[in-house]
């Protein structure tokens, strides 16, 4: 089998670290590489975050071994800091937030100084934006910010849903906040809470799990997508609001946050504390749409492919 530019060690615990996985092996592709992905076997539920990426890791390891051994990569990309903890061969690091900031106290006991490490003498670091590197410990390698590439998933059409939001993890989420402040501020509309079963109540429904295309057709119907995250490691669900139509109201979450500055820039009112619903939905700023879709050229795929092929492969396999 003749060797390969590029692995990519996908740890893929999430549909959305599984999908950012696939989206940068196609833009590699793009630009001229030959690229294989090594899927990590899923670990099992243990009890605490330390003991489960302690599995994930060990599951990365034979992984990565078994494929280094099949490909002979001229260069390796684990993707996430737990893919890397016990990575067996030398390799760049791709995160969108790390340890060092998303497992504070007993839940990063040991991850946070065994990344400390890897990001030290990491062959290069591929954040997905800038807040995920500032929060990386130093000493750290050398870095090139490629984004998680967003776009339109469609012609735009009635706004027919008043709000919706994302409700998958839902505590991570703050799905209990979205709902607080929802039934205080709603009037006749309805909430459509995605990504999640529950019991509806007047004002509010539940659409369960979804295809993405099922997801991002009820984005394209909205008017304002909700979200309070207690922390947000990256925030793909708002990018992917933004760019179909939706205003979004969110609180200031701590976290890389991509889209938070954006959100701030296209209208501050609709970033507080207390989720400002019925500013949203009443006084709407003119032209949101259009200045959200502006904003939002640095994550468009083509930028995302300019990146990878000018700035990561060439650092990859130099």
């Amino acid at each position: 089998m003749p060797r390969v530019d590029v692995l990519i060690v996908s740890l893929g615990g999430t549909a959305g670290l599984r999908e950012a996985d696939l989206e940068l092996s196609a833009s590699l592709r793009r630009a001229g590489a030959s690229v294989e992905v090594a899927r990590v076997t899923r670990a099992r539920e243990l009890r605490t975050f330390a003991a489960i990426e302690f599995a994930w890791a060990v599951n990365a390891r034979r992984a990565t071994a078994r494929a280094v051994d099949a490909f002979a990569p001229r260069a390796v990309i684990y993707s996430t800091t737990t893919a890397a903890l016990l990575g067996p061969v030398p390799g760049a690091i791709r995160f969108d937030a790390p340890a060092a900031g998303n497992r504070p106290g007993r839940h990063g006991v040991w991850q946070r100084p065994v990344e400390a490490r890897r990001f030290r003498d990491a062959s290069l670091l591929v954040p997905w934006s800038e807040g995920g590197l500032a929060e990386a410990p130093s000493p750290r390698a050398e870095a090139v910010v490629v984004p998680m590439p967003v776009s339109s998933s469609g012609a735009g059409g009635e706004r027919d849903i008043a709000a919706i939001t994302y409700g998958a993890n839902p505590e991570k989420k703050g799905l209990d906040r979205v709902l607080a402040a929802w039934r205080r501020a709603r009037r006749e509309e309805t909430l459509v809470v995605a990504g999640l079963d529950g019991d509806d109540e007047p004002g509010v429904r539940f659409a369960g799990m979804l295809s993405r295309a099922e997801y991002r057709a009820l984005l394209r119907r909205s008017r304002v997508f909700v979200t309070a995250p207690r922390r947000e490691d990256y925030g793909i669900a708002q990018l992917e609001a933004l760019a179909d139509g939706c205003m979004l109201v969110t609180t200031p979450s701590p976290g890389p946050y991509a889209a938070l500055p954006v959100a701030r820039a296209l209208d501050p009112r609709l970033v507080s504390a207390e989720l400002a619903i019925r500013t949203a939905l009443d006084d709407p700023l003119p032209g949101y749409a259009e200045h959200a879709a502006a904003a939002l050229t640095a994550w468009s795929p083509e930028s995302v492919d300019r990146v990878v092929a000018e700035d990561l492969l060439p650092r990859l396999i130099s």
